[in-house]
């Protein structure tokens, strides 16, 4: 009996020493959690697993939580394996949470997702959901909560319906049913986290709802990866890492609850730190790291193709690999959390360019974050910004059939209303000609000079540093006099528009022409694109000079950060509102600076 308290006292020691240790290495800013997939939670119910694991991943990593994930690919773990993982983890200090991927594996390159007409199917779905709540009270889906499921059953039950409209009735039933229901019978405490992925301009197609099923659930979660931007499928841009959090925040204000970065389909380990800088950069109160294997894996992580490794730049590799053998992902991640968490107490509230997507809308996808890439911020909103000064209206915005209204609206109430081409050739026949008689034709120009025209007589021209390449843009037709080109461009000894300006009751009505390819905004003259963003975001606090790829995110304190996504170093030009002069200030690649409130 005096052996068994003696062991006891020691056990209790041991674990006291851990949890000690775990919240003296809690970050100041936000949380740190790492995912833990279901495979690994059978692995890490064996003891020797268990400490050799978190003896690899605690020596790189300084974390705070785990999700130990019950469910993935028709792969269930036990109540016993569940409930062994949990304790090991708890007994060390680390918080713990759930997790189930609702997805049948996948096949031809393809995600496979249960088919919810299929009665089997769905008692699995069921079954997993309950599974998870016995034992947490705190559960997340990863992202594979969608349907692209077209079974014969799913045909038959579609109907007339388009797929969207279908797969969105479906899911919301699904969320009700077979997901939030069974998991608050099963456990009255649990509270339930939607995590939705990167693509969101596509969602609706595949029945992930930003609208109801996003206030359905208990809370949301953000999927920042955007990897690398030439060699993915998708080919997000760099700064939608920072977007797209700021989006779902303002879609449910207070219930977003994090981030989350894999690091996966990367060139070079500096994307990586980026990823995890800009969702925690948006203001993002938690860090999910995918996932527990890549964090424990006792292979050294890949530095990849790095040319300015030599050079001083936010995350030196070199030196952080040096001072930890064997450096892994989780070595990786906890230098950039680091960095990360030395900034972030200096940032207020992140502001920018009101812009307006409402939740199942489509067109010119993604372009909100090709924009941020040239050094305007975007403060992205599900709502229309009714009191903003300046609002941005992409084509996704024509999806409101009040929106014409609204542009009346802001422009009556004097602010600065900024449409796209894309906006204007899908609402010139639905209203839009009461504000501006503005036409696409239906015809691309391919433009390579460009000159600032506001005013009568002679323009400037804006060139670059780089040999100018032709460039499609749509052709627009308007009233000279009634509306006037401040940007143009010019092929043959003609002039076509890039932003027109049109004066209406007390606001301003601007349009901005894009390429018919987004990607051909990092092609255009660098003094172009400035005088654009002079033009169109004149009454903005802070203001970039700086080529491509380089980020501006602002905050409500004064505080501001500029960030270098390119491979070479930027040099970059600073106009704040409250000064006359102009700062110039070189960022290394794949870097960035703070300049904090004053």
């Amino acid at each position: 009996m005096r052996l068994h308290r003696v062991v006891s006292t020691v056990v209790a020691l041991l674990a006291m020493s851990f949890a000690t240790q775990a919240n003296a290495t809690a970050y100041r800013n936000f949380r740190v959690a790492i995912y833990v997939t279901v495979h690994d939670t059978q692995k890490l119910a064996d003891p020797a697993t268990f400490a050799r694991e978190f003896a690899r991943v605690s020596s790189q990593l300084q974390f705070d939580k785990v999700y130990i994930e019950a469910y993935r690919d028709r792969t269930l773990a036990t109540d016993a394996q569940l409930e062994t993982v949990k304790r090991e983890f708890q007994s060390k200090g680390i918080q713990t949470s759930g997790g189930i991927t609702l997805a049948a594996g996948g096949a031809g390159g393809q995600f496979g997702t249960f088919d919810y007409e299929n009665p089997t199917d769905r008692a699995e779905c069921e079954r997993a959901v309950r599974l998870i709540a016995r034992h947490f009270d705190e559960v997340i889906l990863d992202d594979f909560f969608f349907y692209n499921s077209k079974s014969d059953a799913d045909i038959a039950a579609r109907g007339s319906r388009s797929w969207t409209d279908y797969r969105l009735a479906k899911m919301n039933e699904v969320s009700r049913d077979l997901v939030l229901g069974p998991a608050h019978q099963e456990n009255p405490r649990v509270r339930v986290i939607i995590k939705y992925p990167n693509w969101y301009e596509h969602f609706h197609g595949l029945g992930f709802d930003l609208d109801q099923e996003a206030h359905a659930f208990d809370a949301i979660y953000t999927g920042t990866e955007t990897r690398d931007p030439e060699i993915t499928d998708q080919l997000l841009q760099q700064y939608e890492s920072y977007e797209i959090f700021r989006y779902f925040s303002n879609i449910r204000p207070g219930a977003n609850l994090g981030v989350w970065v894999d690091t996966y389909s990367i060139r070079s380990i500096d994307r990586y730190a980026e990823q995890l800088w800009d969702g925690l950069f948006a203001k993002a109160p938690e860090q999910t790291l995918f996932e527990w294997s890549a964090m424990a894996s006792d292979k050294p992580a890949v530095a990849g193709s790095r040319p300015w490794s030599g050079q001083a730049t936010s995350f030196t590799w070199s030196a952080i690999a040096a001072k930890q053998p064997n450096a892994g992902w989780a070595t990786a991640a906890n230098a950039a959390l680091h960095i990360a968490d030395g900034v972030i107490g200096q940032l207020g509230k992140p502001v920018g360019i009101a812009s307006y997507r409402p939740p199942h809308a489509s067109g010119e996808d993604f372009l909100h974050n090709y924009i941020g890439n040239l050094g305007v911020p975007i403060e992205l909103k599900a709502d229309y910004p009714t009191d903003a000064g300046t609002i941005l209206l992409t084509e996704a915005a024509a999806a409101d059939p009040s929106i014409i209204a609204r542009i009346d609206d802001s422009l009556h109430k004097g602010a600065n209303v900024i449409v796209t081409s894309g906006f204007l050739a899908a609402m010139q026949d639905r209203g839009f000609q009461q504000l501006a008689e503005w036409h696409t034709t239906g015809r691309a120009i391919a433009l390579d000079r460009y000159f600032d025209g506001f005013g009568a007589g002679n323009g400037r021209e804006l060139t670059g540093v780089r040999k100018p390449t032709p460039v499609l843009f749509p052709e627009i037709r308007f009233y000279t006099n009634d509306s006037w080109g401040i940007i143009r461009g010019v092929v043959a000894k003609k002039g076509f528009p890039v932003v027109l300006m049109n004066h209406y009751s007390k606001g301003t009505l601007y349009l901005w022409n894009m390429p018919e390819n987004f990607g051909d905004l990092y092609t255009l003259p660098q003094p172009m694109i400035t005088r654009i963003k002079q033009y169109l975001f004149g009454d903005a606090p802070v203001q970039i000079d700086a080529p491509d790829h380089v980020a501006l995110l602002t905050y409500d304190n004064g505080s501001f950060i500029v960030q270098n996504f390119r491979d070479d170093a930027a040099r970059v030009g600073i106009t704040r509102k409250e000064r006359s002069a102009t700062e110039s200030v070189a960022i290394p690649p794949h870097s960035f600076r703070l300049f904090a409130a004053h």
